[in-house]
């Protein structure tokens, strides 16, 4: 059965009806022992992409073309490799839950050592140090995207109904979102070895809290109940899905062209905000940090309040109200200008309100896929080893689409031209919103327009 084909007028089953508030609780405690290990896990993915390009080209002078060449190599071979870490979290899921808390154990001191030994390596320049980079970079991405992996899988085999589903998405991302402000201050604050420092002990945290929270019982795997506490029962009576096998799922196919329409839309502008705020609105550097904190600390904050909509809507819904605020945002900032400071604030809170449904909806929306194919407790790492594949194959898109475009119109950073900063407007306001267009009717069309009841009858979307 297809789950993103279900009539809206089946209550509590399907991707697109609502589900009430109280019918499928998780307890504050559960969600935050599952979740805590979300914020390390983005805490330490700032400074891998953002910081570390900088730090090699200011501290051990790296040639720049050099250095993207090896960050775009590597990166992509990260994102290869995620649908094959998910078919190994599937297996290690089979054996046990306790199996793959282990196994976390390990990969996040991989994580931390390769995150340190980047940061202070011991060759400094030359062919050494772009081989000590190019290795270390490779193990920490794989040990990142291991531990992302199980991580969301965990999550997915919990069970219950879209308000479940919804919350514990919800704690992942937005404690995520804590560690996305600490690593923004952390490193200019206290810097790099007190980073290191402070990601060790929220590793730490956040794995020993993993290894207490509810753990993915065989019911609640197969679609028929919630968790167990700690210490439940393996799960390998369920084999381990293939590797291909999300492909055949045409609801999952679905889920993953709206996620990437959305994902991209939202990619572009991550990718140009520094340069529309420079050259457009010609802000001070000093507000950047005021503009970039805004942003995510209202993405957290509002995640409780999508929460409460989702329970009168629905995920799919609830999704595509989070799109449309996007494009009314988008479209106000096209009229921003030189001075425009204070406005460009309100457009990072209202955006990053509008970024609470891109980080707590899509997850529970795949969990949902998931459990109506009856896949659940052997395939969610395969489903989520693709759905990373296309997180960071968004932002290699975002990147390759608006860069050339901007250039081709004549954008240079800096430049005051005019036709060149309308050119900025246009990719960073106007080509988002379009993209989002498309989203919102991919969304409709294949997730929220009802079909024939006989379909919305066999949903087993709840035990």
């Amino acid at each position: 059965m297809n789950p993103l084909a279900v009539a809206p007028t089946a209550p509590g089953r399907g991707l697109a009806a609502p589900t009430g508030a109280g019918a499928d609780p998780l307890p504050a405690w559960d969600g935050f022992k599952y979740g805590l290990l979300g914020l390390p896990l983005a805490f330490v993915a700032l400074p891998l992409y953002v910081l570390l390009p900088n730090h090699y080209a200011r501290e051990f002078g790296v040639p720049l073309a050099t250095l993207g060449a090896l960050l775009v190599g590597v990166r992509l071979l990260d994102a290869a490799t995620d649908p094959l870490l998910g078919r190994w979290s599937d297996r290690l899921f089979a054996r046990s839950p306790q199996t793959v808390v282990r196994v976390g154990g390990l990969a996040a001191l991989v994580l931390l050592a390769g995150f340190a030994l980047l940061f202070f390596p011991p060759a400094r320049s030359g062919n050494a140090l772009l081989a000590w980079a190019a290795a270390l970079l490779t193990l920490t991405y794989l040990a990142f995207s291991l531990l992302s992996i199980a991580h969301q899988s965990w999550g997915a085999m919990l069970g219950g109904g879209e308000a479940r589903r919804s919350r514990v998405v919800a704690w992942r991302e937005g404690l995520g979102l804590v560690g996305v402000v600490l690593a923004s201050v952390t490193p200019v604050a206290l810097g790099l070895p007190a980073t290191v420092v402070l990601l060790a002990l929220a590793l730490a945290a956040g794995w020993l809290a993993w290894g207490r929270a509810l753990v993915p019982s065989p019911a609640a795997a197969a679609g028929h109940g919630d968790g167990a506490g700690p210490g439940g029962a393996p799960l390998a009576a369920r084999p381990a899905g293939r590797l291909g096998l999300p492909w055949q799922n045409a609801a999952f196919r679905r889920l993953l062209a709206v996620f990437m329409l959305n994902g991209i839309a939202s990619a572009v502008p991550a990718t140009l905000v520094l340069f529309f705020v420079q050259d457009r609105l010609q802000a001070p550097r000093s507000l950047e940090p005021v503009f970039l904190g805004t942003y995510f600390v209202c993405a957290a904050l509002s995640i409780p309040l999508w929460l409460k909509v989702v329970a009168r809507l629905g995920l799919a819904r609830t999704w595509g109200v989070g799109m449309a605020l996007a494009i009314a945002v988008f479209g106000w900032a096209a009229l921003l200008g030189p001075g425009d400071g204070a406005a460009f604030v309100a457009v990072c809170a209202l955006s990053g309100v509008a970024l609470g449904t891109d980080l707590a909806l899509p997850g529970a929306l795949l969990a949902g896929v998931i459990a109506d194919a009856g896949q659940r407790g052997r395939a969610e790492g395969a489903y989520f080893g693709w759905w990373n594949f296309a997180t960071k194959l968004n932002l290699a898109l975002a990147a390759g689409l608006a860069l050339p475009l901007l250039g081709l119109f004549g954008y240079t950073p800096g430049t005051r031209d005019p036709a060149a900063l309308q050119a900025l407007t246009v990719a960073y306001c106007l080509l988002p919103c379009a993209l989002k267009l498309l989203a919102a009717a991919a969304l409709y069309g294949w997730i929220l327009r009802p079909t024939p009841a006989p379909l919305a009858a066999s949903s087993r979307d709840l035990p």
